[in-house]
């Protein structure tokens, strides 16, 4: 199996995750530079957008790098589950005296069928790709490996695991139920096993070839010694580094992650339309309450999502802001990005020589 300092160039087992919207060029230089692997996500962002982003980065660090796309196959409009969708969020909207949105569309463009997105990586050829969401057609993956970029994919079970393997993809991000914000999970409409981080990790070291690197629900240096002792190669933390001052976490969230309702999260379809782990709050509690309308296509419900948290927050409540966070959110630490990747560098080799 391939050494993962020599596979992602870095000098400790911890990735940043990417955390679209919420990781910043300067955030991922930091921790870069620190020995570890920063990550981006230019998956909200159109073709020229994440060039920007990508050549920012590549002005902070020599160091390699990591950008992160979606690769959902793009939702399918419905007209009738839309108006729907649009009528059971009205009176909140009427409630933050805001118009609701007229119509819907899909406010994401996806790997899956961006040219323009696939053109962009082939120019700029970052060193690491992680793919999302699925995986996108052979050709697009056969590409970025011509080009020398290494690749990564999440998936949430042993049969995604198989096909990430079976795509060619250089290592495989097995994401637990227990992660922050969006689930890797293939098919939002199929069965979900909810695995555990550390058993997904389990599962797949016992099963496939390439090299895992386990995601979900860690915090600390323990808890990635912990996961490469049941056969990972490297642990990718995302909500250990939001209150991190590099973040763009704004100062509800980091109000948020600081308060007690840290200690509970969910997994809710109703903001995006797909399924994402979030500090519990009323979009959840009250928009996803029981018998709530056919929620629209990942995408489409975020156009509403989106437009329903800029009116709450005009209208000072935080209440309907997307807070994304895994079940361990409470332990988050407020350290600037190189000081955290240096405190779970201590963490993890103490915790080490213990095992």
């Amino acid at each position: 199996m391939t050494d993962t300092r020599t596979l992602l160039g870095i000098e400790l087992p911890i990735i940043q995750a990417p955390m679209a919207g919420t990781a910043t060029p300067r955030l991922a230089a930091e921790v870069s530079n620190a020995g570890a692997l920063g990550s981006i996500s230019i998956a909200a962002v159109d073709a020229a957008a994440g060039r920007g982003m990508i050549r920012q980065l590549r002005e902070l660090t020599t160091r390699p790098f990591n950008i992160n796309v979606f690769c959902n196959r793009p939702s399918r409009p419905d007209a009738a589950t839309e108006a729907a969708w649009l009528a059971h969020l009205q009176p909140y909207f009427e409630a933050f005296g805001a118009a609701a949105p007229a119509s819907l569309h899909d406010i994401y463009t996806s790997f899956y069928n961006d040219d323009a997105l696939l053109h962009m990586l082939l120019e700029e050829r970052p060193p690491i790709v992680s793919l999302h969401l699925g995986l996108p057609p052979q050709a697009r993956i056969d590409a970025l490996k011509e080009a020398g970029i290494v690749l990564l994919a999440s998936a949430t079970s042993l049969e995604e695991g198989r096909l990430v393997q079976a795509a060619g993809i250089d290592a495989v991000v097995a994401q637990g139920t227990e992660a922050g914000g969006h689930l890797g999970v293939f098919d939002e409409h199929g069965p979900d096993q909810h695995l555990s981080t550390r058993d997904l990790v389990r599962v797949l070291h016992q099963q496939l070839d390439i090299p895992i690197i386990a995601a979900g629900g860690l915090m600390d240096g323990a808890d990635v010694a912990d996961v490469l002792s049941l056969g990972a190669v490297a642990a990718q933390l995302g909500t250990a580094f939001i209150l991190c001052p590099e973040s763009a976490a704004n100062a509800a969230y980091r109000q948020m992650l600081g308060s007690e309702r840290a200690r509970t999260t969910a997994l809710t379809t109703v903001i995006s339309g797909r399924p994402a782990r979030g500090i519990v709050n009323r979009f959840m509690n009250e928009v996803g309450a029981p018998g709530h309308p056919r929620v629209p296509g990942f995408g489409i419900a975020y156009h509403a999502g989106k437009e329903l948290i800029a009116a709450a927050s005009k209208a000072g409540s935080a209440e309907f802001a997307a807070h994304w966070a895994g079940t361990q959110a409470a332990r988050a630490r407020s350290l600037p990005a190189a000081e955290l990747v240096e405190k779970l560098k201590e963490e993890y080799h103490a915790a080490r020589s213990t095992l």
